[in-house]
């Protein structure tokens, strides 16, 4: 009797990991405890390409908006599923190389990239700023794909180089805040260059970036503080319902300002 009860007890115990599993695999694992700023965008649905965002810090456990809402640019084709710190598993259709979709997930914030010597004043943030050396590689096939490298040599550059240095003199990519997507490690092929940049007009769509007038941009970056390590949640609405509780992200009616 004592065995058959061991038996069952064992049984028990494995449907139990079993069912963890596939909640862990369907839900994922949340938030990590650090970050404590939280950039959230929700988007009418998955082929939108205008929606709100708004910035949360995390307060005694739950988040509170830190600012009200503010409009912000998609991909001119929408959005798909991009590679972050969660959403990378998620099944369906997952981002390319020039698709024109803003990846959707959850991103850890990278550096800024700027042309002037130093961020807006009162910002304190990691930030380069960009010289005639920089590039960013979207080659599918280099070993570089989506990452910056500064090139020794200027005045001789590689073959490459010209295709893919950053610009200088773009309005838009004055201020340039990285969004971690498929960074860690890149897949070759699944999108590159994914940033917060100034818009170029107020219904001028972008190739996969979430961009914002200029103003907004430089508030953001006053806000951002590495040591509370900040992430970007970017989802449609029907995802982001099904998804904010296990992803720890702000609930529905928190973040009620950027509900389409």
């Amino acid at each position: 009797m004592m065995r058959k009860r061991i038996r069952a007890s064992k049984r028990a115990f494995g449907l139990w990991v079993m069912a963890l599993v596939v909640a862990v695999k369907t839900f994922g694992a949340g938030l990590d405890s650090s970050v404590q700023q939280l950039i959230v965008s929700v988007a009418p649905d998955w082929d939108a390409s205008t929606g709100k965002l708004q910035l949360f810090e995390k307060t005694n456990g739950a988040w509170k908006a830190s600012a009200p809402a503010i409009p912000v640019l998609y991909g001119k084709n929408g959005l798909v599923w991009g590679r972050g710190v969660l959403g990378t598993d998620e099944p369906g259709t997952h981002k390319q190389e020039h698709d024109g979709r803003a990846p959707a997930g959850v991103f850890k914030i990278g550096t800024i990239y700027t042309y002037d010597p130093s961020l807006p004043s009162g910002a304190k943030y990691p930030f380069h700023t960009v010289g005639a050396g920089d590039a960013w590689v979207d080659d599918i096939t280099s070993p570089d794909y989506n990452k910056h490298v500064t090139i020794p040599d200027p005045a001789n550059p590689p073959p490459w180089f010209e295709k893919q240095k950053m610009r200088h003199g773009d309005f838009a990519y004055r201020w340039l805040v990285e969004i971690r997507h498929n960074s860690d490690p890149p897949a070759a092929n699944a999108g590159s260059a994914i940033f917060f940049h100034i818009r170029r007009g107020p219904t001028r769509k972008t190739a996969g970036c979430t961009t914002m007038a200029e103003d907004d941009l430089v508030k953001l970056i006053r806000w951002l503080h590495a040591d509370k390590h900040p992430h970007y949640a970017l989802l449609p609405r029907a995802e982001y319902e099904a998804k904010w509780k296990a992803w720890g992200l702000p609930s529905p009616q928190e973040a009620a300002a950027v509900m389409p």
